[in-house]
């Protein structure tokens, strides 16, 4: 498999640790081991890394944005301090029910940072947790990789992920992918 230009990063379950009482305070945000040492290898490699997340707490009303961005200046400062960067984010803020385009498995986000990156869906990477992710991989035509990290049942989810992408690789943890691509 060559390097792509660009992976796309879920946030919750892929880089940090997820939660069902979602993350709603800078340090609700605990890194999942390996996953900043991993985005700092793609970085080194000359990979640019986004993040792509359904952040729902904003339309729910649990959290405002500024909230929100003080939980990502979090994530930034910790990748930083692991010599990685994040070179985009994009997030969808609405509820469920709101029937949004951004909100994944739609590709709303993903096009979104393609777009801005100026790279095409075949020079890209989605990381997620979810078979959602891995949907909203295959509605942008990029390729998709679920790794096993998610609060959810990890074998359900790639089981699912593959009606929507069938040769969805599964990886325990984004260190274990990045090793794995970055030696190929």
């Amino acid at each position: 498999m060559s390097l792509p230009k660009l992976v796309i990063l879920d946030r919750d379950g892929v880089i940090n640790f997820d939660t069902p009482q979602y993350i709603l305070r800078p340090e609700d945000l605990v890194p999942i081991p390996g996953s900043l040492a991993a985005i700092a290898a793609l970085t080194q490699r000359g990979v640019r890394v986004a993040i792509a997340s359904n952040q729902s707490a904003v339309g729910r009303g649990w959290i405002s944005e500024e909230q929100l961005e003080r939980i990502h200046a979090r994530l930034l400062a910790l990748v930083k301090e692991a010599g990685g960067h994040i070179d985009d984010w994009a997030y969808c803020v609405h509820a469920p029910q709101e029937g949004c385009a951004c909100r994944k498995p739609k590709p709303g986000l993903i096009q979104t940072l393609l777009a801005r990156a100026n790279v095409a869906p075949k020079d890209a990477l989605i990381v997620g947790d979810s078979a959602r992710d891995i949907e909203a991989a295959a509605a942008a035509g990029v390729r998709g990789v679920l790794v096993a990290t998610g609060y959810k049942d990890a074998a359900y989810e790639w089981r699912k992920a593959r009606a929507a992408q069938p040769a969805v690789p599964l990886y325990i943890n984004l260190r274990a992918f990045v090793e794995h691509l970055l030696s190929s």
